[in-house]
């Protein structure tokens, strides 16, 4: 067997390591080098642990990683094979080795492709799910056939690269996401005319902008990836934006007859603290056991087989008749069926009478690809939920209450900055400090991780460790970014009071959002007078009769300050013939100031501002929102008079 030299070294130096071994780990070595340089780049360890984050626990990805980031011990940003192995040596101290070696192995079945990085003028090989293609094509297809605007586009070929060409204008990444979150984008504002490459970019700028604000993770992907069709930042951004509409009502506070899934003996707070896919499988296993089969524990390994699709799919038509008034009897003869194949097709066949076969092709469902089969059964949960009204038997139900806006704007401003793990509930989610202190680094806090107390936490004193990170995200916040925490200690974020945590996240938000400005200023603090007076002195440099006082102006209701200051930084953007003004007769209506503020927000996103604050918090003169609106515009508008 043909040994490389440097691996016959290495097995002289680390006899830990059998000759067996060297071979693996240089075939995985070689999986995660798609571009063959003998180097692991970052790009490649993002695009593994992007992956990984599929299958793997959000402190897994991240340890690892860090274990990958200090193995690389001269700091070239490149990890080589000898680095490699000292790496796996060191997972393997932790533990993580084989969960490491499932992930590489996950590879198999992707298609490479060639296309030009930013740091390499000799190209780079990026690799995507053919899977994935194929159900993301099938979804718009269905979801997007009577959308005039996309005719042009549709229906897409599942087996040609047309979804990667059918990006590059824009207008379907536009529908897409209000498709998922509705209203997100004014589609006043969508260019569907005369597509110039102008005019598309500033369509897929708007959905970039758009999709952050949907708390999608756009950071390392730009309009030009866009119009040029790569395909894994193209597919990587759908799943995001497809995952947000399927997982939209499998949250208690939208759907409580999800409380229908409590255990006995199990206390509602915890049912609410659950992540949607943990629903999922709450839900899923909720109609096996009725049918009296065994459960599952994941949507991979123990779906191949089909048989919780049968029992499920049954379970849901038996006890959704009076609501769905289904006449449809499943044929459960596909359980006899010995080829995992054909059985997968069989059940699918069912699926469909349902019109629920989507996401899944039969070799996507015995090769147990754990997040298509999520989309499957999400999907299935949103069509036929099957869960009669809950009995509450004295659960108090009174303090089951939705997401406040802003609640939902901090949470989607989290999660499109990246955070691991996904947050799903404000407060829940928080109380352990880490995604709190990930802030503190995206805002350029910078956080000693060797403070921070990381899960798997023992049973007992697991609380006092998430607590020590609570005080350390405090003293951070403190010492450190010089935030205003008067009254705010560790045991209140751990406790997750909503005053106190909502407090922190204003000024984690608020620095984030005046980064650029302190940036084009040359480090200058920048407060809000600065902002109120740039606004005030670029609207009266153009002859624009408009002024505002400070935040709270009653004018900004109306939105035309805003409106009236986009076309100052981008002359033409505005149609003023969609704005509604206050003429001499009547001030304007509530329904007129709605439509302003749509059409402001989505302008703003249209020309490049990431902005989070939605219409409402315009037409009620929400001070803090207000601020981080026009502060984002002068970030733009700074950034064009420096070009």
């Amino acid at each position: 067997m043909k040994v490389h030299k440097a691996e016959a070294t290495m097995e002289n130096h680390i006899t830990q390591i059998s000759r067996e071994d060297l071979e693996e780990l240089r075939e995985a070595f070689n999986r995660i080098d798609i571009d063959n340089s003998g180097y692991v780049s970052d790009f490649e360890l993002q695009e593994l642990f992007r992956e990984a984050s599929f299958s793997l626990p959000g402190y897994k990805v991240r340890e690892i990683m860090e274990t990958f980031i200090a193995g690389d011990t001269n700091k070239d940003e490149k990890i080589t094979f000898d680095e490699f192995v000292s790496i796996y040596q060191e997972l393997k101290s932790k533990e993580f080795s084989e969960t490491f070696k499932k992930t590489i192995t996950r590879r198999d079945g992707i298609r490479s492709f060639g296309g030009l990085s930013g740091n390499s003028s000799e190209g780079t090989q990026h690799s995507y799910s053919d899977e994935e293609k194929v159900a993301f094509v099938n979804w718009i297809n269905k979801a997007l056939a009577k959308d005039q605007d996309c005719q042009h586009l549709l229906p897409m070929n599942p087996d040609d690269e047309s979804l990667f060409t059918s990006i590059h204008d824009g207008i379907l990444l536009c529908k897409m996401i209000n498709l998922s979150q509705p209203d997100t984008i004014d589609e006043r504002v969508i260019n569907t005319k005369k597509l110039t490459t102008f005019r598309m970019r500033e369509n897929l700028v708007l959905a970039l902008n758009s999709a952050s604000a949907i708390g999608c993770t756009v950071v390392s992907i730009d309009a030009h990836d866009l119009m040029a069709g790569k395909p894994h930042l193209v597919l990587g951004l759908l799943w995001q934006v497809i995952k947000v509409g399927l997982f939209a009502d499998i949250e208690i506070s939208r759907n409580e007859d999800l409380i229908r899934l409590l255990k006995e003996g199990e206390h509602l707070d915890h049912l609410m603290s659950l992540s949607p896919e943990e629903l999922l499988l709450r839900w899923v296993n909720y109609h096996l056991c009725n049918a009296g089969t065994d459960t599952i524990s994941n949507f991979s390994e123990d779906i191949k087989d089909s048989r919780a699709y049968f029992y499920l799919l049954d379970q849901i038509t038996n006890k959704g008749e009076d609501d769905f008034n289904m006449n449809v009897k499943i044929d459960m003869s596909g359980l006899n069926v010995f080829d995992l194949d054909q059985r997968a097709e069989l059940m699918l066949q069912q699926a469909a009478r349902l019109d629920c076969r989507q996401f899944v092709s039969p070799h996507d469902v015995t090769s147990g690809n754990s997040k298509l089969n999520m989309a499957f059964v999400a999907n299935l949960f949103n069509m036929h939920p099957a869960l009669q009204k809950a009995q509450m038997n004295g659960i108090e139900t009174a303090h089951i209450e939705g997401e406040s806006r802003e609640e939902k704007t901090f949470r989607n401003w989290i999660n499109s900055l990246g955070v691991s793990p996904h947050v799903n509930h404000l407060y829940w989610d928080l109380c352990d400090g880490l995604v709190i202190l990930q802030l503190f680094e995206k805002v350029n806090v910078p956080v000693n991780w060797k403070k921070v107390n990381n899960p798997p936490y023992s049973v007992l004193g697991a609380n006092m460790r998430k607590l020590e990170n609570c005080n350390y995200a405090v003293e951070l916040g403190r010492d450190v970014a010089l935030f205003s925490l008067v009254g705010i200690g560790g045991e209140n974020l751990n406790e997750g009071s909503s005053m106190h945590t909502l407090a922190l996240l204003w000024q984690l938000m608020r620095r984030d959002t005046v980064l650029v400005l302190s940036d084009l200023g040359d480090g200058e603090k920048i407060g809000d007078q600065i902002i109120l007076n740039w606004v005030n002195t670029t609207l009266s440099k153009n002859h624009k009769d408009i002024q505002i006082s400070n935040f709270k102006d009653k004018l900004i209701s109306t939105s035309l300050p805003v409106i009236t200051l986009i076309d100052t930084i981008a002359p033409g953007t505005v149609k003023w013939d969609l704005v509604k003004k206050a003429e001499k007769g009547p001030r304007l209506n509530n329904e007129d100031k709605l439509n302003n503020a749509k059409y402001a927000i989505s302008l703003a996103r249209k020309i490049g501002a990431r902005v989070y604050a939605l219409p409402d918090d315009l037409v009620e003169v929400n001070p803090k929102m207000v601020m981080t609106l026009f502060a984002c515009l002068m970030g733009h508008g700074l950034k064009k008079a420096n070009r």
